[in-house]
This record gives structure tokens, sequence and C-alpha cells, in this order.
């Protein structure tokens, strides 16, 4: 009985000093991300003493979540205000793979189907007046092989400024030529009608590629909003309510909203053409194309449910959903200006409105005046990065000071898994 109980005290102390070995090894590992968490900050803050770029957002981030993020900088120089991960700006055309998720939801609701024509649901016909009886789809807009273009309507009306702007700016304040009025803004299906109509004001065939539909990717911004136009007829919601309701809430993305009625101003970054000048805040009338107003929080939400849809666990859409996002949906042939020296050229080849690179990422990239953003993840290691940042990179400097962000959260990510 003595030696029983002699045998039970040594398993005990055994598993004791199993649990402190485990314990310890835990706390080892804590210590040791910590310590890589504090060495990656300080590295992106001595990179942004380059001082080409005012403030940015980071995050890394797998299907389990964010792993690391960090605001860099200022969102308002002048009053020293720091940029965080709880900033929030514009992020360019990463906000057209929302539309992709969109339409997919919209497609398992049965109020839409990838290949219908589009007018099969707008007020007003759309055709290439080149190929007149060939009809475009909905996967036409949402591959870029519509053949709709952008024309200089586009970048001359899209842009519309919050607030009325006096006409003796002072110097430190830079107004684009292509902001609009305020008054300016109209709905987005009127913008659509006035661009592709045959009875539109601003119609021209020089808004039609001479390319076949569904043969050549033509990037489109106009075509992408069309996309967020049929949905919203489809769905007979506000484009803005139907992602709010699929996307945004689901994923707790509090933060994110396409109109400054929609979100907090007091965490909005101030924008700058360049370090030194500020421009002010605006809109798009185009905004599912690029109007996502976030943080680099939020986003690295929602990227890691995009690595979790990829890896056949999403929770905004079916698996089919996901397959059909992330399918490559062009052979080689449609893509005549391929770059395959850019590591990032988001238009290697494209799934539902998702980009591929000559490298394997899956993102999108993403500018206007005032930000640059870049959002992808690496789909054999499962592990994401996202970069935004709140200024005009215009030479050569912020152009390095960018891509030294970028690589430096590469060379960390497989240290924070």
């Amino acid at each position: 009985m003595r030696n029983m109980n002699r045998l039970v005290l040594i398993l005990f102390m055994g598993l004791v000093l199993s649990c402190q070995e485990k314990k310890s090894s835990e706390r080892a590992q804590e210590d040791t991300q910590i310590s890589t968490r504090d060495s990656l900050t300080r590295e992106l803050n001595q990179i942004h003493e380059a001082g080409f770029i005012n403030g940015f957002g980071v995050a890394l981030v797998n299907q389990d979540g964010i792993l690391y993020e960090a605001g860099i900088g200022f969102s308002d120089m002048e009053g020293k205000r720091a940029y965080t991960e709880n900033t929030i700006q514009n992020i360019g055309s990463v906000s057209k793979t929302l539309i992709g998720i969109a339409l997919l939801k919209a497609q398992e609701m049965g109020k839409l189907n990838l290949d219908d024509p589009i007018n099969q649901y707008l007020p007003f016909k759309v055709n290439n007046p080149n190929y007149p009886k060939l009809p475009l789809t909905i996967r036409h807009l949402a591959t870029h092989t519509s053949t709709i273009l952008d024309t200089d309507f586009y970048n001359a009306k899209a842009y519309v400024l919050k607030d009325e702007q006096e006409k003796s700016n002072p110097d430190s304040v830079k107004l684009n030529e292509n902001f609009n009025a305020p008054d300016s803004h109209m709905p987005m299906i009127d913008f659509l009608e006035k661009v592709l109509s045959k009875k539109g004001e601003w119609y021209g065939k020089d808004g039609f590629s001479q390319n076949k539909p569904g043969e050549i990717y033509e990037y489109s911004n106009v075509g992408a909003t069309l996309a967020g136009a049929i949905l919203e007829i489809a769905v007979q919601k506000p484009y803005s309510e139907f992602t709010k309701a699929h996307i945004l809430e689901p994923l707790g993305m509090s933060s994110s909203g396409w109109a400054f009625e929609n979100i907090d101003l007091t965490q909005h970054s101030k924008l700058y053409s360049d370090p030194k000048t500020e421009i002010p805040w605006y809109s798009l009338i185009t905004y599912p194309d690029g109007g996502l107003i976030t943080s680099s929080n939020n986003l690295g939400i929602y990227l890691s449910e995009l690595i979790k849809g990829h890896s056949g666990g999403g929770t905004l859409l079916q698996k089919e959903s996901y397959d059909e996002l992330f399918r490559e949906q062009l052979p080689a042939g449609s893509f005549p200006e391929r770059d395959e020296e850019d590591d990032y050229d988001d238009e290697y080849n494209t799934g539902i409105f998702m980009g591929f690179t000559p490298r394997g990422y899956i993102g999108h990239t993403g500018g206007d005046p005032g930000i640059a953003t870049y959002m992808f993840f690496n789909p054999e290691t499962k592990i994401g990065r996202i970069l935004i940042i709140n200024t005009s990179v215009s030479n050569s400097g912020g152009v390095d000071e960018f891509y030294s962000i970028w690589n430096t959260l590469g060379k960390y990510e497989n240290k924070l898994k």
C-alpha cells in the first residue's frame, strides 16, 4: 500500500512539473511574441522618420484573427494627433472586393446570377456600340471584361467635396482640380445613366473598348460601380445598407461605413497630397468602387475572414460562393499587358473583384487623392498584410518608404504565427 501511495505521489509530482514546464514554455513563447511585436513597431517608427508619409495603419492577420496591428505617425500633422490602428480613412479600390462578396451573397439569396445580362436589371440599356448584339453580363463587370472604360468624365465628375471650400484657400490646403462642389452630388444610378446610356449627356463611344465583351481584362471603375448599382436593383436595397447588413455588421466592423454620416468623424484622418499639404475630405458618387471608410483594425478583421473563406471556413458566404470568389476566372490570353515582375500586380488574374498577383498573393490595391492601400494574403501560409497611408506617394522617396513598410511587415509575418 505504501508503494502504491508512493507511485501516486510520483505521478502527481510528474504531472505538476509537466504543467509547470508547459506554463513556462507558454510564457516564454508569449514573451518572445511581445518582443517580436516591439521590434516590428520600432522598425516601423524608424522607417516613418524618412518623412514622406505622415501617418499609416498596418495589420498582420491569419484566419484566427489579428496577429499584429499598429498606427504610426500622425492623422493630423498640425494638431499632432496620433495615427492609430483605429484611425479611419477611405481606402480606395480595395473597396471593390466587397462588391464581389455582395454579389455572391445576392446570388445565394436568389436575387441575381453572375451570368445574367445586365440589361435584365437596368432602367436604361447598356451595350458596347461596337458589338451591339452581344449582351454584357454581371460576370463581365466583376472580371473587368465588360469593355466599359473610364473616360475623362469619371475623374472629372465622380469626386465630391464633403464641405464647400473657399476659393481663396490657404497655401496649406490643396484643392484637387477634379474635386466637385457638394451640391454636385447625385444618385449613383443617375451618374451611370449619364455616362453609359446613349441618351446620357456624357455618353461617348470612347467609353467602350474595341474588344469583344468577355475576352480582354480592362480595369474599369465605372464597370465596378455599375455592378454595385445592379445589386441595389436586384435586392431592392441601397448598396451601402446591403453591405452593412451582410458584411460589416456580421464581422463586427463597427468603425466602417460608406458615408461621412455613417462614421465617427473624430476618428477620421486628415489626408495629404504631400507631407506638408492637406487636402479636404471628399467622397465618391461611385462609392462602391473605392469609397469604403475604415481602419487598419477593421480591415484586418475583414482580411481574416477572406483567409478563412479561402480555406473553406468563412462565415459570410457558403463554401461554393467563396470558391467562386477565389477562382481565377480568365485565361492568360485575357491579359496582354501582364507585369510578370511586379510581385503585387493585382491584375495578373482575377476572381470576382479579387486580384491575383504573379507570386500567387490574393487581394487588392487602392489609390485615390491622399491615400494608398495594400491588402493581400498568402494562400499557402494563410497570413495577410494590410497597409493604409494618408499621404499621396508622389516621388521615389515616398515609394521607397511605402515599400519599406510593406516589406518589413513581410519580414515579420512568419515570426508572429
